[in-house]
């Protein structure tokens, strides 16, 4: 049973700057024959602020010739109350009026597939702990069959067990809750995006995948970050013994968003820069 996950593909009707690495991605996906597509968010360049943005979207992927499922991503959605754009109930209405669930499981095969909304983990509100009481829940019904994680943010970026990393990961508390959760059920894979990164490494007994962008690459105007800048995709083939494959697309172009930022996300720029800042102090 074969998974494609695509991620990050920033995808706009009024800021096209990303556009044209749509088709390829489409037509590598259909030369690998998938029966199943999860996008691990940040569908849109600003979905979360422009409905028109979700719209354009989901256009997009209702001509895909297989079954695509969701997660949303912070240029989705928000991110974490303080930022410019924090989760609130009108983006996620906007999302579960055009895109679907936030979140979701269901069984593929001899797995069960779980999808998370990782904006609102380490928020401290009712919405994170519906989700993570649901999550208990989900786990606790699995019968013993492998679950992989699929969400936006990753549980870490340099070091399983690191302190706060504010944009790029999950808060330290929130993530050991998952940890423990985690370690208790059967759970051998999370896969995410977010970083514009391709990583795979493994944390507490579960591999742990980033999978790249198929928009843009990011050059100097973040931190250096683990993992490659390329643009590609996961397949993840779930049997058994399940084997997954980070894929650099030679077809897509590799935009640089350091040289499009002030006009693509003019806010990302600024909020990028303060937290740069701040992890420097």
């Amino acid at each position: 049973m074969r998974i494609i996950q695509i991620s990050d593909t920033h995808l706009s009707p009024g800021k096209p700057h990303f556009n044209n690495n749509w088709e390829p991605l489409v037509e590598w996906i259909k030369e690998q024959k998938p029966d199943l597509i999860i996008h691990t968010g940040d569908l849109a360049v600003d979905g979360a602020d422009v409905e028109k943005d979700l719209l354009f979207c989901r256009a997009l992927f209702d001509e895909l010739p297989v079954r695509i499922i969701y997660v949303p991503g912070n240029h989705d959605i928000g991110h974490l109350p303080g930022s410019h754009q924090p989760v609130n109930a009108q983006r996620l209405a906007r999302w579960h009026q055009h895109i679907g669930p936030d979140r979701w499981a269901e069984d593929f095969g001899n797995w069960r597939l779980i999808g998370l909304n990782s904006l609102i983990i380490g928020s401290d509100g009712e919405e994170e702990e519906a989700q993570f009481l649901w999550l208990e829940n989900e786990l606790q019904n699995t019968d013993g069959r492998p679950v992989a994680i699929f969400a936006h943010k990753p549980l870490f970026v340099d070091k399983p067990d690191e302190g706060d990393t504010g944009y790029w990961g999950i808060r330290p508390a929130a993530r050991q809750r998952h940890y423990d959760l985690f370690a208790a059920h059967n759970v051998r894979l999370h896969a995410s995006g977010h970083l514009h990164r391709a990583h795979a490494t493994v944390a507490h007994g579960i591999e742990c995948i980033w999978c790249p962008a198929s928009s843009f690459i990011v050059g100097n105007m973040e931190r250096d970050l683990p993992g490659q800048r390329i643009l590609g995709a996961v397949i993840h083939d779930l049997d058994d013994n399940f084997r997954t494959e980070i894929v650099e697309i030679a077809s897509l172009t590799p935009h640089l968003l350091d040289d499009v930022a002030h006009e693509v996300y003019p806010k990302h720029t600024e909020d990028s820069v303060k937290v740069s800042a701040e992890e420097s102090n």
